[in-house]
């Protein structure tokens, strides 16, 4: 588990001011609130590293914009 005053004051290194970070259910990541991505807790220290960060899984649309059919008006 990470202190709470560690995570008082963390951030998440992509998006930079403001952009604040809380653990998930399972206390393995901290999940940025702002872009999604999770950097991992390893023996409760925090890796706030983008480059060590999961993206979140993209959202489902339906179809590809390059195969979608145009629109008529």
């Amino acid at each position: 588990m990470v202190d709470q005053e560690l995570l008082d004051i963390l951030i998440c290194p992509a998006c930079g001011d403001g952009a604040t970070v809380t653990p998930d259910p399972a206390d393995v990541t901290l999940v940025c609130g702002r872009c999604g991505r999770r950097y991992p807790v390893r023996e409760g220290i925090p890796v706030m590293l983008v480059d060590e960060a999961t993206l979140p899984p993209a959202p489902v649309t339906g179809q590809a914009r390059e195969t979608a059919a145009p629109t008529t008006p």
